[in-house]
C-alpha cells in the first residue's frame, strides 16, 4: 500500500507547483502527485493560450491582481532560466467606439493601482506597435505580456518536480475518500494530508471531504482558430475592451511563442466536464446535472446566461469568429482562418445560491485536506505565487514537519 505525507490529486500546473513548494517547505516528507492521465498537464494546463498576463484586468483587492503581477515576473524568469522560448510581444487593448473608452480608463486605473506597467497610447502610436490594429482614438499597451508554449512549461516543471524528490504517479484516478487516505482505481494511497487540485473535478472531490457545499463547476469550452499566415504577420497580441462583469476577455488575437497568430477563444457551455468533441468522455450523470444547472442559470442568474450562451455558441462558426476579429485588426481574410486548435475546457466555479460566476481564486481546507476550487485564467500565469499561497494555508492547518 503506497503512502505519502502529502498527496496531491491532479498533475496540472497548480498541482505540480504545490507539490514542488511543499517539498521545499518540508524536505524530509514524502510528496506524491496523482494524475489520472498518462502525463501531466493533459487538460487545462496544457491546452491554455500560453499567455503570461500582466495583471491589469483584475480588481485591486483580488488574489488575481496580486498573483498575476508576481506570477508574470516569476514565470518569465523561470522560462528564461530553463531555456523555454518566449515571445515578448506585449499586448494592445483597443476600443471599437467612444462608448468603450471608459472601459479603457478603468483598465488603466486598475493598472496603476495594481502597479502594472501599462502605457496609454494614441491610435497612431498603436499603429506603430501593430500596423494592422484598429482602435478608436486610443489604446492601452502592456509591454510585459508575453507568450510561451504551455506544454513545454509543464514538461519542464514536471521534470524539476521529479528532480526535487516529488513522486509523480500517472494513470492513477481518484475514486473516493478513505479513512486512511485516498482510494484510487489502482490502489489505496495512505496520506497524512490531501491536496485537491483536480481542476474540472475539484468540486466533486471536495464534497467527499465536506467542502464545496455552495459551489459547483460549470465548464466552458475554449477554442482557438489558427491563422495560416506566415509567422510575424502580427507583431503583438490584440485584445478588445472586456466586459468586466464576467471573467471572459472576448475574442482576441494571440501571437504564439512561434509567432503564429490564433484567434479566440470561445467560452461555450458544455454538457459534460470533458466534452472536447463528439461524444467522447460522455457521462449521463454529468449531462443531467449540467443541463439542470444551466437551465437554473437561464432562469435566475444575476447575469444573462442565455445571451452569453447564444453568443458563444455562434462562435462555432469560423465566419462569425473572423468577423469579430475584423473589429480589431485590418487585412482579415476568411481563407486565412481554417484550422481549429485543440480545445480546452475552463473549470469555472459557480456559487449555487447566488448563481454568480466566481471571479477570483477560491480555496477551502482544514487540518486533513485542502481544495483548490477555482483556479481559472490567469491560473497559468499565477501558478508559482498561487502555489506559495496554498502552501501557506496548509502550514496553518497542519502540524506535519
Amino acid at each position: 500500500m503506497p503512502s505519502s505525507d502529502f498527496l496531491i490529486i491532479g498533475g496540472g500546473v497548480i498541482g505540480i507547483n504545490i507539490a514542488r513548494r511543499l517539498k521545499q517547505l518540508y524536505p524530509d516528507t514524502t510528496v506524491t502527485v496523482l494524475e489520472k492521465e498518462a502525463h501531466c498537464g493533459a487538460h487545462a494546463s496544457g491546452r491554455n493560450s500560453g499567455v503570461l498576463h500582466a495583471g491589469f484586468y483584475y480588481t485591486p483587492d483580488s488574489l488575481k491582481a496580486k498573483f498575476t503581477r508576481i506570477g508574470n515576473r516569476r514565470l518569465t524568469e523561470y522560462c528564461e532560466a530553463s531555456g523555454i522560448p518566449m515571445n515578448k510581444c506585449g499586448k494592445l487593448v483597443v476600443a471599437k467606439n467612444a462608448d468603450e473608452l471608459s472601459g479603457l480608463d478603468e483598465l488603466f486605473r486598475r493598472a496603476r493601482v495594481n502597479e502594472i506597467q501599462v502605457q496609454e497610447v494614441s491610435a497612431q502610436e498603436a499603429k506603430a506597435i501593430e500596423p494592422r490594429v484598429k482602435t478608436y482614438e486610443r489604446a492601452l499597451y502592456s509591454p510585459t505580456t508575453s507568450t510561451v508554449d504551455p506544454k513545454l512549461v509543464l514538461k519542464q516543471m514536471t521534470k524539476d518536480a521529479q528532480g526535487e524528490g516529488v513522486h509523480i504517479h500517472c494513470g492513477v484516478r481518484y475514486q473516493s475518500r478513505h479513512s486512511d487516505g485516498v482510494q484510487t482505481d489502482r490502489d489505496l494511497y495512505q496520506a497524512r494530508y490531501v491536496v485537491n487540485a483536480a481542476g474540472l473535478f475539484a468540486d466533486t472531490i471536495a464534497r467527499d471531504y465536506g467542502f464545496s457545499q455552495e459551489y459547483k463547476i460549470l465548464p466552458f469550452k475554449g477554442l482557438y482558430l489558427y491563422s495560416n499566415e506566415p509567422p510575424g504577420s502580427f507583431r503583438t497580441n490584440v485584445y478588445p475592451v472586456p466586459d468586466l462583469k464576467n471573467p471572459f476577455l472576448g475574442v482576441h488575437v494571440t501571437v504564439t511563442a512561434e509567432k503564429k497568430a490564433k484567434i479566440g477563444p470561445t467560452a461555450i457551455p458544455v454538457l459534460w466536464r470533458e466534452q472536447y468533441g463528439g461524444l467522447a468522455n460522455f457521462d449521463l450523470g454529468q449531462f443531467c446535472d449540467l443541463s439542470v444547472r444551466q437551465l437554473q442559470l437561464v432562469i435566475g442568474a444575476d447575469f444573462d446566461f442565455k445571451k452569453l450562451a447564444v453568443q458563444e455558441i455562434r462562435k462555432y462558426s469560423r465566419s462569425h469568429l473572423v468577423s469579430l476579429l475584423s473589429d480589431l485588426v485590418e487585412g482579415v481574410r476568411p481563407e486565412h482562418y481554417q484550422t481549429w486548435g485543440v480545445p480546452g475546457i475552463r473549470a469555472q466555479l459557480v456559487h449555487t445560491k447566488t448563481k454568480k460566476l466566481e471571479m477570483d481564486f477560491v480555496v477551502q481546507g482544514d487540518d486533513r485536506s485542502l481544495h483548490v476550487l477555482n483556479a481559472i485564467s490567469p491560473g497559468f500565469t499565477c501558478s508559482l505565487p498561487f502555489a506559495d499561497y496554498v502552501c501557506e494555508k496548509i502550514q496553518t492547518f497542519t502540524n506535519i514537519r
